[in-house]
């Protein structure tokens, strides 16, 4: 493999990365919170990227389409939260997780119902799916977009939550419900926050995987969905940074893999959560993993 080949899937390994820790931030916070795993948050990943294609199929603007794709998958991730996961926030955590679950699989059947099973094609504006010559290196104006937003947006979230009133409940929260209530706080007025900036992410990361892979079908969450959680167990769960770095190490191990041992590309995924595995027989708070009784996101 020459030098140029290497830089070019080094980048493709930031960008895939960087999609994965859009995703993998939602997980984290969810469960730094509620000490839930979202099973569904891939789902409204899905979600997204289709209200995204369904805006722009229909004359809306690519741009406006995005925001009307963040705002409709926030307002899905909020209305699960009160309809699924609300009324059973005292119960077992494992009626919570089987709760996620049949949400996800919910959300996948009313798509494939709605829209059908069949990919559709994702159009996008040229300026996002052109390509940028550097030296002997094409590479897709993507695989720069993605990581800059990426880091943007996980720049938000760190003040949001460091140097807001709004960050700080949300922090407090992931400590002590009980007490924060007692405090006079509305705790589930906090956790709507916490799913609505998560479900937003989470469209973010759905646009940009529908604009990479020029495809969009009820489906398409699953596979993922299950690789940012892993992005963000890896990273250690309950850590924002830790779930970028998580994404980030997972989007490379797949380049990795396909670039240097193409025969075994048909097994990246294993790979990738053999990785995982790995890292958690020796670490398994995750490698920016932090006690969780004393410190938060």
């Amino acid at each position: 493999m020459d030098f140029s080949t290497f830089m070019q899937q080094m980048v493709n390994g930031v960008s895939l990365g960087s999609m994965y820790a859009l995703i993998a931030i939602g997980y984290t916070m969810v469960y730094g919170v509620l000490r839930l795993i979202n099973f569904a948050h891939g789902d409204i990943m899905m979600v997204g990227a289709f209200i995204a294609y369904l805006a722009h199929a229909n004359g809306v603007p690519f741009t406006l389409s995005v925001i009307i794709a963040i705002i409709g998958a926030a307002l899905v991730g909020i209305l699960t939260d009160k309809i699924a996961y609300k009324p059973l926030r005292d119960a077992p955590k494992i009626s919570l997780l089987i709760t996620a679950i049949g949400v996800s699989f919910f959300l996948e059947n009313l798509f494939n119902v709605l829209f059908g099973g069949v990919p559709r094609a994702f159009s996008a504006p040229d300026y996002l799916t052109g390509t940028i010559h550097i030296g002997n290196v094409i590479m897709p104006i993507m695989v720069f977009v993605v990581p800059t937003v990426t880091l943007l947006l996980l720049a938000i979230i760190l003040w949001i939550l460091y140097k807001t009133k709004y960050g700080m409940a949300i922090r407090a929260l992931a400590f002590d419900i009980p007490t924060v209530k007692l405090m006079g706080i509305n705790a589930d007025f906090i956790i709507t926050i916490v799913f609505a900036l998560g479900s937003s992410l989470a469209a973010v990361g759905g646009v940009f995987y529908a604009i990479s892979y020029p495809s969009i079908d009820p489906l398409m969450g699953i596979i993922v969905g299950l690789k940012a959680f892993a992005a963000a167990v890896l990273g250690g769960i309950g850590s924002v940074a830790g779930a970028v770095v998580g994404g980030f190490i997972l989007g490379f191990t797949e380049i990795v893999v396909v670039a240097f041992m193409p025969d075994l590309g048909g097994y990246k995924d294993a790979f990738a959560f053999v990785f995982l595995i790995l890292v958690l027989l020796f670490k398994p708070t995750g490698i920016m993993g932090q006690d969780l009784d004393r410190s938060r996101f």
